[in-house]
């Protein structure tokens, strides 16, 4: 009983660590460039559940972009919660583009709906 009793605690340990290190991958900023890009344009839909809220933005140029924002807690501490926006506002994003230059992805750490700042990501702002 104590052989299998290890057994389980032994599988459930490196399954706690497998799925701890596919979700730091995710969560990462890993997949996005270093280089910080602004965005600009009109959002066609907004989702505001887990694991991220995200926009869709329609560029005037470069089509529809998908904008993450922080974890669900970390979005509402910025401000950016229910209500706040909506398909048809302009919106500027400033944030992380994928490293894929095929993916129209960005990390946003601070979004702008009129004259509005919401920081996600206070810290990672770079605003040279």
């Amino acid at each position: 009983m104590f052989a299998l009793s290890t057994k389980r605690v032994l599988a459930a340990v490196g399954l706690s660590a497998a799925l701890a290190t596919g979700a730091a991958a995710h969560h990462g900023w890993s997949w996005a460039e270093a280089d910080q890009i602004e965005l600009r344009g009109t959002i066609e839909k907004i989702s505001m559940g887990g694991p991220h809220p995200t926009l869709d933005v329609a560029t005037a140029d470069d089509g529809l972009w998908r904008v993450e924002l922080g974890n669900p807690r970390q979005t509402e501490r910025s401000g950016f919660v229910e209500g706040v926006a909506k398909p048809g506002d302009q919106v500027t994003a400033l944030g992380n583009r994928s490293q894929d230059p095929q993916e129209k992805r960005m990390k946003a750490v601070r979004i702008t709906i009129g004259e509005k700042r919401y920081d996600i990501y206070p810290e990672r702002i770079r605003t040279n």
